[in-house]
């Protein structure tokens, strides 16, 4: 096999099984270092336990149980991708900077966004 080009990951050039193979490996490795690192995912693990059954009880039809699933799917989501946003750029700098902070607040409004669309759906299927 040829060397990647100067750059690229090494692992871009897996196919098949193996490719397969390895991003479960490395989505798994995600899940879990977020569940260890990161408190705010911790927190929101538990109320999807908590949730997720829930929704599957109170909701009158699939769609009803697919949107407050969903909902509650995306806030994990957000999460995950609001922790990634905070550990890359922890990663470049950890000195006081304006965008720095307004990387770190943009990824904290988008899972505020996801909390209040979590509540907005699972209100107007419940109560709607």
């Amino acid at each position: 096999m040829n060397a990647p080009p100067e750059g690229e990951s090494p692992f871009k050039g897996k196919t098949g099984l193996r490719r397969i193979v390895n991003a479960a490996g490395y989505s798994w490795a995600g899940l879990a270092a977020a569940f260890r690192h990161e408190d705010a995912f911790r927190q929101e693990i538990l109320l999807a336990a908590v949730l997720i059954p829930l929704a599957l009880y109170l909701g009158d039809d699939g769609i009803a149980r697919a949107l407050m699933v969903g909902a509650v799917l995306l806030v994990l989501i957000v999460e995950l991708l609001n922790s990634a946003v905070e550990a890359a750029v922890d990663r470049i700098s950890l000195e006081h900077h304006h965008l720095i902070k307004r990387a770190k607040d943009m990824g904290s409004a988008a899972v505020l966004i996801a909390l209040i669309n979590a509540v907005v759906v699972w209100a107007l299927v419940l109560f709607g």
